[in-house]
């Protein structure tokens, strides 16, 4: 391998081939390699059924589950925000030519003692949720109207609560009590911990508006879902690569990632050493750069019907907070079905996810778990979580983070950009994306 690429990528999870794309089409010369013979890596669709019994060693499905090829299971499922990060990346790449959308129909949240209520993303729905008594819902009323009326640029929006203000503080203006703070921070905001409530509140706002922004696009839920599910995603970014004169390679196994004086100077495969000026890979490339910071325990449910109370939705998102269950971290379900051409006719997948707590990851699951329903099969993972230990700069080798517990892709896109400006020394530009994907109702 004698020419020298720009970037060599290794494993083609979303992050990777997201990265690859944006760097192809910035004008970069791409090499991408994946030591797996299918796309996805750990964020991987799996297709026939019978390849996810055979990752779970389960031997083989049901007969009555119907054809193995009809269904479409995600490894790490998350949905996208209509108005979201990835939505225009997706739009500003022109990745939306390969991929067909649908509206996500509900997003919910867990109140203490089982029950789960409508997200209320408007004034106007806040009056009829249940999740509030009637005074409560006027003080959330009011809450949404400031937040619907803020800008962080014109200081007579402010209204007594400036940017800088703690969000703790912003929650005592408007008398709101702890359970309307739990659903604002964790399924509004889609904050993993209450740390944000003693920081500026300008950040939660701006999540807050990025959530009724995405609402209002279709009405159902500010979330959307690709038909056939994720592993559409990074085949699309990939083709995109292509398309800009990026180079793809499968089945190649990493020997050695080279370093000259300490910085990156070419991967080894086979023998062969492709030259390069920097490397960008998931942790499992990086074993030497990265530092372990948790674990997440996921559990893929298969059943014959939607969950109980989301008026028999074949999609939505379930948020558990913390505090509603005496937690540390979040619980998050989603459920996608035959709706987005993932399952056979009638069948459910769900997917239940949080952060490990304990020695006994499953149990952390029981209050997900206890809104399915009725479940058929249940596939249990422990991932351990993994974070780079520097930002690449010095040795040019970028390190992406592990996928987290959260079901949608905020986080997920946070953490390209990231890798995108330290690669590029340049932020994204949002500023280009001015359309929107179109998606079935």
């Amino acid at each position: 391998m004698d020419e020298e690429y720009d970037v060599i990528v290794l494993g083609t999870g979303l992050k990777e081939c997201i990265l690859s794309g944006l760097l192809s089409v910035s004008g970069m010369k791409v090499l991408h390699m994946d030591r797996n013979k299918y796309y996805g890596a750990d964020s991987a669709s799996l297709s026939p059924l019978e390849e996810l019994y055979k990752h779970f060693q389960k031997g083989d499905p049901p007969a009555d589950f119907g054809r193995g090829r009809d269904w479409n299971v995600d490894l790490v499922p998350k949905f996208l925000m209509a108005d979201g990060q990835l939505v225009k990346l997706l739009i500003h790449s022109g990745v939306t030519r390969y991929l067909e959308f649908k509206n996500v129909e509900g997003s919910y949240v867990y109140k203490k003692g089982g029950k789960i209520h409508k997200v209320p993303a408007s004034e106007a729905e806040a009056l009829t949720s249940s999740l509030m008594g009637l005074l409560e819902k006027r003080r959330f009323r009011n809450f949404m109207l400031w937040t619907d009326d803020f800008n962080k640029d014109e200081p007579a929006t402010f209204k007594g609560n400036d940017p800088q203000k703690p969000m703790k503080n912003v929650f005592e203006s408007f008398g709101l009590d702890g359970n309307t703070q739990d659903f604002i921070g964790h399924a509004l905001c889609l904050y993993r911990d209450d740390e944000y409530k003693s920081r500026p509140c300008v950040d939660a706002v701006e999540r807050i508006k990025l959530y009724t922004d995405s609402w209002k696009r279709y009405g159902k839920s500010p979330y959307l879902y690709p038909l056939y599910g994720l592993g559409e995603l990074p085949q699309g970014f990939a083709r995109l690569s292509a398309i800009y004169g990026g180079t793809y390679m499968l089945d190649k196994p990493i020997e050695e990632i080279v370093y000259e004086g300490g910085k990156v100077v070419g991967v080894k495969s086979q023998g062969e050493v492709a030259k390069c000026k920097r490397v960008i890979g998931d942790p499992s490339y990086f074993q030497d750069k990265v530092k372990k910071v948790g674990q997440v325990v996921r559990c893929i449910c298969i059943m014959k019907h939607p969950i109980p109370n989301t008026k028999d939705s074949a999609s939505c998102q379930v948020i558990v907070p913390q505090n509603q269950v005496g937690r540390s971290s979040d619980i998050y379900v989603s459920v996608v079905s035959f709706a987005h051409c993932v399952a056979s006719k009638g069948y459910y997948i769900a997917m239940v996810s949080t952060n490990v707590e304990t020695a006994n990851p499953e149990e952390e699951l029981k209050p997900g778990l206890a809104i399915l329903g009725p479940v058929l099969e249940k596939f249990v993972s422990v991932t351990d979580s993994f974070v780079p230990t520097d930002n690449g700069l010095d040795s040019q080798a970028f390190v992406s983070k592990s996928y987290d517990a959260t079901t949608h892709f905020e986080t997920t896109c946070d953490d390209v950009l990231d890798i995108y400006k330290r690669v590029t020394g340049e932020a994204f530009d949002f500023s280009k994306v001015t359309t929107q994907v179109e998606a079935a109702q």
